[in-house]
């Protein structure tokens, strides 16, 4: 198991989470934690970087709604960025890249 580390940043469009290590029922108070803490204007854009996400299960999967529920909220867009291929298959079997808007990497995401 590989620990969840969540770096933010600023961009153009809005805040970016880079989220490293297991995305899991462990770890995934950790993302809503710091996603609760965000403030979003409305018209921003969180972007979820995965680039370096090793695992996450529906705990995590969750976690990511949750994301999203925070920003429609905010009135504002979440996009994933460089989704690994592993969780971009459960995404599109469970029809949530329907729901996800996905990027090959943050900085297309975050591209005005």
């Amino acid at each position: 198991m590989s620990p969840l580390k969540i770096t933010p940043r600023d961009a153009a469009t809005g805040p970016v989470l880079e989220i490293a290590g297991d995305l899991d029922y462990d770890h995934a108070d950790e993302l809503r934690s710091v996603v609760s803490g965000l403030t979003l204007e409305p018209g921003q854009r969180l972007v979820l970087d995965l680039r370096a996400m090793e695992f996450c299960d529906s705990s995590g999967i969750t976690a990511l709604l949750a994301a999203r529920h925070h920003a429609i909220a905010a009135e504002a867009e979440v996009a994933l960025a460089a989704v690994p291929a592993n969780t971009l298959r459960v995404l599109r079997y469970v029809g949530l890249d329907q729901v996800f808007t996905c990027h090959p990497d943050s900085e297309v995401a975050t591209a005005p």
